[in-house]
């Protein structure tokens, strides 16, 4: 008999992705309380920056973890926890250049479909760069970029639903970015990275913008503010973390969520958590 995942003992399975700038910082600073009650089953993280060991021990038990470091200490490392082992793993993108960047990580699962039949569902945790105009980390993103638009389509064919999410560091439209014009020449912004959405989510490669489908015509909602000011108190923020899905499993999305912290003081990190429940 095919092997499920327990947690479609549920009536969804409940993904969570968040930029935790850096796990020990966001463990110090009261992620466990947030994750505990939360009911997650599939965990993403970016910007973990933490050895692996200390990675497994922050997490605790309960969790099967893959978990992809940067060969540059402290610097991005991407994770994926789940509640059940996965099928199968992969480490990178699949782009040498890219290979010890810990920018990318992919788990396939299985689960079963309202008839009871098999499914397969890959999930990857992406941390896309930052970028900054005019400079090798501009070039960098644009070929992370690049790739991924290569990538999403063989995730298409690889399994019956995929799903990207993590901090891809694009706001896609003047909604996803309280101030669109001013940002026009930032990166995180700029019209030639935002074209690469416009991509994933058209007719050529055919994804879904799970939260946008979900939230609406409206600002934000944003996973992210600035350290500077009162970003965060009067909600100046970039909405730069996704879930992109196949179309299928778009549109068996029925709740998004962000865990925007109370007040600035008890964020855990400069990002919120994007939690999406899926209908299985």
């Amino acid at each position: 008999m095919e092997r499920v995942i327990s947690a479609l003992k549920k009536d969804h399975l409940r993904i969570a992705s968040v930029n935790v700038n850096g796990l020990r910082a966001a463990y110090k600073n009261g992620m466990a309380a947030w994750l505990e009650p939360r009911g997650v089953d599939i965990l993403c993280l970016q910007e973990v920056r933490a050895p692996d060991a200390i990675v497994r021990q922050l997490l605790g038990e309960g969790w099967h973890i893959l978990h992809a470091e940067a060969e540059a200490k402290g610097r991005a490392g991407v994770a994926i926890a789940s509640r059940e082992e996965p099928l199968a793993t992969r480490n990178g993108i699949g782009d040498d250049y890219f290979a010890t960047a810990g920018r990318w990580v992919e788990a396939d699962f299985r689960f079963a479909d309202a008839a009871g039949h098999p499914v397969q569902l890959t999930v990857a945790s992406a941390y896309v760069h930052s970028g900054e105009v005019g400079t090798p980390k501009q070039d960098d993103k644009f070929r992370f970029l690049d790739v991924m638009t290569r990538r999403l389509p063989e995730l298409t064919k690889h399994s019956d639903h995929a799903l990207v999410v993590g901090d891809l560091n694009v706001a896609h439209t003047p909604l996803d970015i309280r101030n669109s014009k001013a940002n026009l020449k930032k990166a995180g912004h700029l019209p030639e990275e935002r074209a690469y959405f416009d991509r994933f989510f058209g007719e050529e490669i055919g994804w879904q913008d799970v939260h946008r489908n979900l939230a609406g015509p409206v600002d934000g909602p944003y996973t992210w503010w600035s350290q500077r000011g009162k970003a965060f108190d009067n909600d100046t923020g970039w909405r730069i973390d996704y879930h992109l899905a196949t179309p299928a499993l778009a549109a068996a999305a029925i709740s998004a969520v962000v865990d925007r912290a109370p007040s600035w003081d008890t964020r855990f990190s400069d990002h919120a958590p994007l939690v999406v429940d899926y209908q299985l």
